[in-house]
């Protein structure tokens, strides 16, 4: 016996002796399956998630994102005023020396002036909301609702301004030639919000201006809260991963007993 020959029966250069008959060893289990282009599947989804992932993130791109959505949405604005044009009813007003005065004391028409665009702008942000959801799927975040509040809020100003100038131009003729006490009617506008400038430059939209953009905050918030991924975004399906559709390799089958008869093997 020598460390090199344990066995003092078997020679060192022996060959290893096969075994029953019919018997083959067990094939070495692979440590991970590859699909057909060589990858890993870990490789292959994390490679997937990348693209559907990552992409998204480069800054230009998502800048430019933005910054379509918002001129879109404030090009919707002239639909959205000219509808709130013809929901809200025109004010009766008298001409006087000093000026036109209300022909009812208490008139009615200016609230329901604000009520229609109040209604009207709230469904205009939800609508924004869930249709910027479903258009910028792969901008679905903070991205998204970014574009869809700012989009709402650049609306709502052109909305207002489009509607209240429908007969804007007949009223301020009839207000200059008009005799005294002559009854016409003066165009919807707003008393409930309006447009204040920051330092003479910036606008800064208040009271029911702001409708449209938290409109769209909120069906975007609920939809985020309902979405069943995890990033918000559609994740990649295992299923479509080629190294996902292979078949399972078989296991190895079971060694066959020995026949009756045949010599069994050397025992150490």
């Amino acid at each position: 016996m020598s460390p090199d020959n344990p066995d003092p029966e078997r020679p060192v250069d022996e060959p290893e002796r096969p075994g029953p008959s019919g018997a083959t060893p067990p094939p070495a289990e692979p440590s991970a399956q590859l699909d057909p282009a060589g990858t890993a599947p870990s490789t292959a989804y994390q490679s997937s998630l990348e693209l559907s992932v990552d992409e998204p993130r480069r800054p230009l791109r998502t800048v430019a994102t933005v910054l379509g959505a918002v001129l879109a949405l404030a090009v919707l604005g002239v639909p959205f005023g000219l509808l709130w044009a013809a929901f809200a009813p025109d004010t009766p007003v008298l001409k006087t020396a000093e000026g036109a005065i209300y022909a009812d004391p208490q008139p009615e028409q200016p609230i329901a002036a604000d009520g229609w665009f109040s209604l009207l702008g709230l469904a205009f942000g939800l609508l924004v909301g869930l249709a910027l959801w479903f258009v910028l799927r792969r901008r679905r975040g903070p991205v998204g609702l970014l574009a869809a509040v700012l989009g709402a809020l650049a609306a709502a100003p052109v909305a207002w301004q489009v509607g209240r100038r429908i007969g804007l131009a007949t009223f301020d003729r009839l207000l200059a030639t008009a005799p005294a006490g002559q009854a016409f009617t003066k165009p919807a506008d707003l008393r409930a919000g309006g447009v204040d400038w920051l330092l003479g430059v910036l606008p800064v939209p208040h009271g029911n201006l702001l409708l449209p953009a938290f409109g769209a905050a909120i069906m975007y918030t609920l939809l985020a809260g309902w979405s069943r991924w995890p990033g918000l975004r559609p994740e990649p399906d295992l299923a479509s991963l080629s190294w996902a559709s292979a078949g399972t390799p078989a296991p190895p089958a079971a060694p066959e007993p020995p026949a009756p008869g045949a010599a069994e093997p050397p025992r150490g």
